[in-house]
């Protein structure tokens, strides 16, 4: 198969899903609507509750949505074949991820908004909320610390990566400070200095580190580059949302998109064929990569590309409260996890274009690879075409970023520049990963002050400046911790299962909104994708319990992948419950807007 036929197929399935499926969940389902005041207006505070345009927003929502798992995911899950992947990524984005994402983002700001667990407590009741609260907490922790070790991965010993990635945080101050001090809401004039600056920083990159002193200055260790990204955590969670955060999550969409776009180009001028058969022998388990079958591993493993949890804590953290107009819902929330879905398609590409024995050389370790029966084909040439060695290095995104700088050098007026893609490519991912870092930190700065309020209401009070400092650094410190004496392969896998089940527990809690709502007739578009995401997110994860972690005796891993999941069975219990008394209800009520619903919840 070509690889340009399913990038086509893929833009127009999500296209045709934006236009039809998505206007059918703003309109019938939801009932967005403009003149209705949004938290962003009503609570405007100039810190989090800022009003934003919904093109700078959605350039927000998308870095922070987009990290490791649309550009990994996809990589990882290729040991089954293009042909698994590609399909559930196409379906999965378009009937699940985005209807999640839309939803979820829709009910925090109709909840002035507040934080998914907020609002399962105000949906389905105070037990709930609490047991969510607690899972999603953890949740979070375990996401900020895989998406940092895919980080700290990816930027070790890349001055060039390094040096630019650095780049986007004064240059995204200047944008801010452009914006809301210099020429109020001139987003034309911002991205214009913004794309211009970056650009800048990526072609200054190879010259900047070719001085021995800058190199040095830039050429960081792992333990480093652990305890920078922590620090830079916590200081885009403390500071105002539009001086750093927004601004460079907008700037850094640019690169995303801007990349992606020109992958997409690069597929149809080079039209490379899928070198990886569709299906490959280990579908039925037994892979070097993934540990088991294809149902139900490559659900979790894909993660981020179709469906994910992480997205609900962001559509439920801070866009929520810079939405101007609940319309923007539709093309923020439905929009932005669309081209995640395309993102991760064009990871796919780059995977499946490889010859599968350099592929799964790169991919194992080679005490792994060979018991494999395989023989690198053109590995010893892309190693000296990007200048380092890339067998046995484990995790997609070095296999990712080959496969990325093959098909750019494969553009005749770009031959000979391999490595210079190469290196691109790794600054790409690293950008696309800390953008959600930065984010999920503010995020878990939020649900700690909400948590901790209960207890000492001035922790509650969203500018008192004391309680954003406490709760910034020891949600930092809890993530950080991790990411400075752990690894990526003992977290990733039990990353992937919870934010599976979160987001099942994301598109449960939405139902019972729906419900109340006086829309039981729709509920089941939300209902359906997510008790079949629950059903196979539990079976992977007692999978991952019984034939992965136990086995090694990773029992720490074990038992939290466990507490997860008792923690979300309660939640599932908690709502289907609510689903029942609330469809018991026969005569409807009006709420202080004049619609009626079942019942009225508080905001």
């Amino acid at each position: 198969m070509n690889a340009l036929t399913l990038v086509f197929v893929s833009l127009c399935v999500f296209a045709i899903g934006y236009r039809f499926y998505g206007l059918f969940i703003a309109n019938k389902v939801l009932g967005l609507k403009v003149d209705r005041l949004t938290p962003a207006v009503k609570l405007a505070d100039g810190i989090d509750y800022v009003k934003t345009n919904k093109y700078v927003l959605f350039g927000h929502h998308f870095a922070a949505i987009a990290a490791a798992g649309p550009l990994l995911g996809p990589v990882l899950a290729a040991q089954f074949g293009y042909l698994p992947g590609a399909l559930w990524i196409i379906i999965g984005a378009v009937i699940a991820g985005a209807v999640h994402d839309m939803v979820v983002l829709f009910a925090s700001v109709r909840h002035k908004g507040q934080s998914l667990a907020k609002i399962a407590e105000n949906e389905i009741g105070k037990t709930v909320g609490t047991v969510a609260s607690i899972a999603i907490l953890f949740i979070l922790i375990l996401t900020l610390a895989g998406l940092s070790i895919a980080v700290v991965n990816a930027m070790f010993a890349s001055p060039w990566g390094t040096f630019t990635v650095f780049s986007t945080m004064p240059i995204a101050l200047l944008m801010g400070i452009y914006l809301h001090v210099w020429r109020h809401d001139d987003v034309l004039g911002a991205s214009i200095i913004g794309v211009v600056l970056l650009a800048a920083a990526v072609f200054a990159g190879p010259y900047v580190v070719a001085h021995p002193t800058l190199a040095a200055i830039f050429t960081l260790s792992k333990k480093q580059i652990s305890v920078i990204i922590p620090i830079y955590g916590f200081i885009a969670s403390a500071l105002p949302v539009w001086l750093l955060l927004c601004p460079r999550d907008y700037l850094s969409t640019y690169l995303k998109i801007g990349t992606v776009v020109m992958l997409a180009l690069g597929i149809i001028w080079v039209r490379p064929e899928f070198l990886m058969e569709p299906v490959t022998k280990y579908v039925s388990g037994g892979g070097p990569i993934i540990p088991g079958a294809v149902f139900p591993f490559v659900f979790i493993t894909i993660a981020c590309g179709a469906i994910s949890g992480f997205h609900a804590i962001i559509g439920t953290g801070t866009s929520p409260k810079m939405i101007g107009n609940e319309r923007d819902v539709l093309f923020v929330g439905y929009g932005a996890m669309l081209v995640e879905g395309f993102v991760a398609i064009m990871a796919l590409v780059s995977a499946c274009v490889l010859v599968p024995a350099d592929y799964f050389a790169i991919n194992t370790l080679p005490a792994v690879y060979q018991n494999l029966g395989m023989t690198p084909v053109n590995l010893p040439e892309l190693s000296q075409a990007v200048g380092e060695q890339v067998a046995g290095r484990p995790g997609g995104a070095v296999s990712l970023a080959v496969g990325m700088a093959y098909i750019f050098s494969s553009i005749p007026v770009m031959k000979g520049l391999m490595a210079y893609w190469y290196h691109y490519a790794i600054m790409f991912e690293a950008v696309f990963i800390l953008t959600a870092v930065d984010t999920g930190t503010r995020v878990g700065r939020f649900f700690l002050q909400e948590m901790i309020g209960k207890l000492i209401p001035k922790f509650l009070e969203r500018g008192w400046v004391p309680g954003i400092i406490i709760t910034s650094l020891l949600f930092t410190f809890s993530w950080g911790y991790l990411v400075y004496t752990g690894d990526i392969s003992t977290i990733w896998p039990l990353f992937g299962m919870s934010n599976q089940l979160l987001a099942s527990s994301g598109l449960i809690i939405g139902t019972t909104m729906i419900i109340r709502m006086n829309k039981a007739r729709y509920a089941w578009c939300t209902a359906v994708p997510g008790i079949i995401m629950a059903f196979i997110t539990m079976i992977a994860g007692y999978q991952n319990v019984t034939a992965n972690f136990l086995p090694k005796k990773l029992y720490l891993l074990a038992t939290l992948s466990v507490i997860i999941m008792i923690l979300m069975v309660i939640v599932f219990i908690g709502a289907f419950k609510r689903w029942y008394e609330l469809l018991k209800v026969k005569t409807p009520v009006l709420d202080e807007y004049g619609e009626q619903v079942l019942e009225v919840a508080p905001e």
